[in-house]
Order: C-alpha cells, then structure tokens, then sequence
C-alpha cells in the first residue's frame, strides 16, 4: 500500500473521483461546490496554501482525500475522502497521513463533518476521532421576510458583547475547538442595547452559510431569522443554509415554523493533535524570576557591606 501526495499528472484521472465524494466538511461544499472541480483543483496544487491533497493505492484500487487550515485558525479539517463507494481499508493509512501533514501546519485539531449512518463515521472513529456534538443544516426558503431586521455588520466595538454572548451558548468544554475567530466578521442583533445574536458567514458562488449564536430567550429569534434573506446585499440570489448544533437545539422548531428544509443529522467529531502544556509558562517565569534574582545578589551584598 502507498500514500503519496497529489501530483499535477493525476489531473487527468480526477473525473473518476469527481462524481462519487463524501465531502467532509459541510460548508465547503455547501457553498464551492464539488471541491474536485478543475478550477479548485489548480489552486490546490499551489504550495503557498495550506491545502493538501493525498492518494492511497493498493492492488488497483485508490482513494483520494483532503486535508485544509484556514488562515488565523487553530483547527485543520478533513475536506473530502472520493470516491465515496470504495471508501474501505484504505481510508485508515490515508487518514492517517492527512493527520500527519496537519500536525506539521502546526494545528492543534483535526475536524471532520459525517452523516452517522456513513461507513466513514466508523473508519474515524478507528483513527482516533471522537464526536464532540452533532448539527443540521436547514436550508432557509426564497421567499421569506425581505426586511432584514435588526442585524447589521458586526464590529471591532462588537468583539467584548460577542465575546460574552459565546461564552454564555457554546459549552466550556468545546471552547478548544469551538474557538471564536477575532476580528469578529458576520452580522449582529442588538435589541434594547443588548446583544441578542451574532452570526459569521461564509459565502461563495454555491450559497450562504450561517453559523448563529443566539440567546434561547431572544423575544423575536423568529423575525431574526426569517430577516437573514434580506440582511446583506446579494443573499437572495443565492441559497442560504444555516447550521445548527446541538448545544442550540432548539433553534430547529423556529426554523421548522418559518419553512426551513432540514438536512441529515451529522457528527460533529475531532482529533486532538497536540496537547497543550499550561505548567510551560510557570517554567519560563520562574526562569525570570530566578534571573533576576542573580542580578539582584550582588547589590544585597554590597548594602550590607554598607
């Protein structure tokens, strides 16, 4: 068995892999499309990204998959494994091999997005990926409230508020993975001066999106939601999915009112990369400390010679 990385003389074979992929990562391909797309492809073999993409072969058969880390983020994702009904044996060196290549960027977690009925689900757990929440993804309707409410673009002035607001939804124990980006980007909803929601958006040619936070007693979520169609110029040309995690579970009966087709339930799973060592800055100031004492001994001996 071999695990190599993609090489631009593999292109011509990528048709094969492009009409059967279980995309890994929800958003990616929600909003770009099939992520083995020619174009996509081209920009994945550009060294300056961290996007890297690996084959797995053995007696003739192969699978394909990818590994990718965003700029200014901790955790790296599993982006696709294709094609999807040869997914077997295989998939355990080629994971294997993504997760080494994520390490060597530096991350500090793995994520992968499976439905979880999805033979992958099993084979993730196997290397060491563990489910740390679920999701849905409901598609919002065209036709909803042109109004866009109280949202408007978040700010730097908005970063303490949505900080808070994190805090108060995701649970402590996720806050490693579920790290709250900063600069803060998206769209917020203050009512009465005090923030209701915050929502960070991803966008491209395909659709919208729409990761929320909102507050389980915000009075008019309702109107919110059904508001996002027209909160932001050229999102009604598109589609617009809003993902919904466990921990906000009840977002679902809101967004089953306002019409919102639902998706498959998926897992949500993570693998832990590196282990944070917090006694490491104790070390180093104890270090200081030390340092600082020796410089200061000379000038006890000298005042007490005095």
């Amino acid at each position: 068995m071999t695990v190599r990385p993609l090489d631009i003389l593999d292109l011509p074979l990528l048709p094969r892999y492009h009409r059967d992929v279980l995309s890994l990562d929800s958003a990616r391909s929600l909003t770009r499309g099939n992520p083995l797309g020619t174009a996509a492809m081209l920009s994945y073999l550009d060294p300056r990204r961290h996007v890297y993409t690996a084959i797995a072969s053995e007696d003739g058969d192969s699978l394909m998959g990818q590994v990718t880390l965003h700029e200014q983020e901790s955790s790296a994702r599993v982006t696709f494994l294709s094609p999807a009904e040869s997914i077997s044996e295989l998939a355990l060196p080629l994971l294997d091999h993504l997760v080494t290549q994520a390490g060597e960027w530096g991350a500090f977690h793995l994520l992968a997005e499976v439905g979880e009925d999805s033979p992958a689900f099993r084979l993730l757990r196997r290397t060491g990926f563990a489910m740390y929440a679920w999701q849905r993804v409901w598609r919002l309707p065209a036709e909803t409230d042109n109004e866009k409410g109280s949202w408007r673009p978040a700010e730097e002035a908005d970063w303490s508020a949505v900080q808070a607001l994190h805090g108060q939804i995701v649970p402590t124990l996720l806050y490693p993975v579920e790290a709250l980006p900063k600069p803060v980007t998206g769209l917020v909803c203050y009512l009465e001066g005090s923030l209701q929601a915050y929502i960070t958006v991803r966008s491209g040619p395909k659709g919208i999106w729409v990761q929320p936070l909102v507050l389980p007693d915000c009075e008019c979520v309702s109107e919110q939601m059904a508001g996002l169609v027209g909160a932001a110029a050229g999102w009604r040309d598109r589609r617009i999915y809003v993902c919904v995690r466990s921990y906000q579970a009840w977002l679902e009966s809101v967004l089953e009112d306002l019409g919102a087709e639902a998706g498959p339930r998926q897992a949500v799973m993570v693998k832990r990369l590196v282990k944070v060592i917090k006694e490491a800055q104790t070390v180093q100031s104890m270090e200081k400390a030390l340092a600082k004492a020796k410089t200061a001994a000379p000038m006890s001996r000298i005042e007490s010679d005095k």
